[in-house]
């Protein structure tokens, strides 16, 4: 996985930052102290500070936080992604496109709660609408499901397993949050998280209401 996105924003100079499936280095000299784990660490995180000094999603989007730490939520961006098979292009909010950067680096990071979301980030899809969310969620997750029935394990047909995980990603999502707010002058990258939180709460709250607007959508023209 190769993802190159670019910012382009009047009054200042272009911004690329490109995402692979390899982590950032938790050990880089002179980190900032928001970065440590046990700062604003997760209620469910699994690590621990006598073992890994530094929350590995906060190092993974540290560049992204700083470039924009001082930036509105609400000014127009035009943002170019490329992969290895195809590009996109939109003329945007910031804040949409923070969060569909955010979320692919997040899902990329080695954190062991946000990892769960890495089959999804190998298959990015760049500024998904929350019925692309609920619709690639579901999919792959019973994708994982078929595979798991072939490989004779139980499977999970009635998603209870998917709100779980995205119960889980909440609580991750709101302690990265509580870990950016102090460092942030402007709310770009906090508009951002935000509205990755409410897709995953989508998943965890409302799924049923969801998939049933899905549905009645497929029976209509079959168009999502």
């Amino acid at each position: 996985m190769n993802v190159n996105y670019r910012f382009e924003l009047e009054g200042r100079a272009p911004v690329e930052f490109r995402v692979t499936e390899q982590p950032a280095d938790t050990r880089q000299a002179n980190l900032p102290a928001w970065t440590r784990l046990e700062h604003c660490q997760c209620s469910n995180c699994p690590l621990k500070a006598s073992e890994v000094a530094r929350c590995p999603a906060a190092v993974e989007i540290l560049p992204v936080v700083t470039a924009f730490q001082a930036e509105d939520a609400y000014q127009k961006v035009s943002v170019v992604v490329q992969d290895e098979r195809r590009t996109y292009s939109k003329s945007t909010t910031l804040e949409e496109a923070l969060r569909s950067l955010l979320g692919l680096k997040m899902a990329t990071s080695g954190c062991p709660v946000l990892s769960e979301l890495k089959p999804m980030a190998i298959h990015h899809l760049p500024f998904a609408s929350n019925d692309e969310f609920i619709m690639r969620s579901v999919s792959h997750y019973l994708l994982q499901q078929y595979l798991a029935k072939r490989n004779d394990e139980a499977p999970d047909w009635d998603l209870k397993g998917l709100v779980a995980r995205n119960q889980r990603l909440q609580l991750v999502n709101q302690a990265l949050w509580q870990r950016i707010h102090s460092v942030c002058k402007g709310d770009s990258n906090l508009k951002a998280l935000l509205n990755f939180f409410s897709m995953a709460s989508s998943v965890s709250f409302s799924l049923e209401s969801q998939l049933r607007k899905l549905e009645a959508k497929m029976k209509g023209d079959g168009v999502l």
